[in-house]
C-alpha cells in the first residue's frame, strides 16, 4: 500500500469543469481572502466545488481545482449558472491562488501581510 497516490486511478463521477470569472475579495476579519468563482455548469444537477491541491510545503500559487460530481442516475445536459465561494485562510501561496478549470487556468496575486 506505499503505491503512489497520484497513480491511482481517477474517479469517474468528478471532473474539472470550466469557469468564467474568478476573483479574491477581502474577507470580514483583515488580511483574510474569499475566492469566488463563477460560470456555467453543463448539468442543473452537477454539484459544483473548489478544491484545493495538497502541498508538503507553501507553492509560489495554490491549485484551486473547479470539479463538478454527478449524482447518480439519468442526466438530461441542461446548463445552469453557478457561483461558489471558498475562503482562502491557510490555502494561499507565497504570491496567491491558481484557479484550475477544465480548459484554462488563472492566477490571482494576492497583497502580502504587512
Amino acid at each position: 500500500m506505499t503505491e503512489d497516490f497520484s497513480q491511482r486511478p481517477a474517479p469517474e463521477s468528478v471532473r474539472l469543469i470550466d469557469f468564467e470569472e474568478a476573483k479574491a475579495v477581502p474577507g470580514i476579519v483583515p488580511g483574510t481572502f474569499i475566492l469566488i468563482v463563477s460560470g456555467e455548469k453543463p448539468y442543473e444537477s452537477m454539484t459544483v466545488r473548489l478544491v484545493p491541491l495538497v502541498y508538503i510545503r507553501q507553492p509560489e500559487y495554490w491549485g484551486i481545482e473547479v470539479t463538478g460530481s454527478l449524482p447518480s442516475g439519468f442526466l438530461l445536459p441542461v446548463t445552469a449558472p453557478y457561483t461558489e465561494a471558498l475562503p482562502l485562510d491557510g490555502i494561499t501561496g507565497t504570491r496567491g491562488i491558481e484557479v484550475i478549470g477544465a480548459t484554462r487556468r488563472e492566477r490571482i496575486q494576492l497583497p502580502r501581510p504587512e
